[in-house]
């Protein structure tokens, strides 16, 4: 089944976070999220969500586990007003 990380954070630096996302896809394009989304909170300004899709919990253990992962979570963090919140959800069921 397959595994998605919820990455709920505080920004007043929003352009900054979205191209840190962009490099980030551009030079680690595998192995990593299926698909990643990206979204702000329209009741609360400056509060963003990404949800990152992986095959399978093992895919994105793998994946969390990289040196460059580690580093940029780091650079989300200083990005970010507080400290992220990360929900890790095992998918039980998807209905198209």
């Amino acid at each position: 089944m397959s595994f998605v990380q919820v990455v709920e954070y505080q920004t007043d630096r929003p352009a900054e976070m979205r191209r840190l996302s962009e490099e980030w896809t551009r030079e680690h394009p595998s192995p990593g999220p299926a698909r990643v989304t990206l979204a702000e909170d329209r009741d609360r300004p400056g509060h963003f969500v990404l949800v990152a899709e992986f095959d399978s919990y093992e895919q994105a253990m793998t994946h969390s586990g990289r040196p460059e992962t580690g580093e940029y979570a780091e650079r989300m963090r200083q990005l970010a007003t507080g400290e992220p919140r990360y929900v890790n959800l095992e998918v039980t069921h998807r209905q198209m």
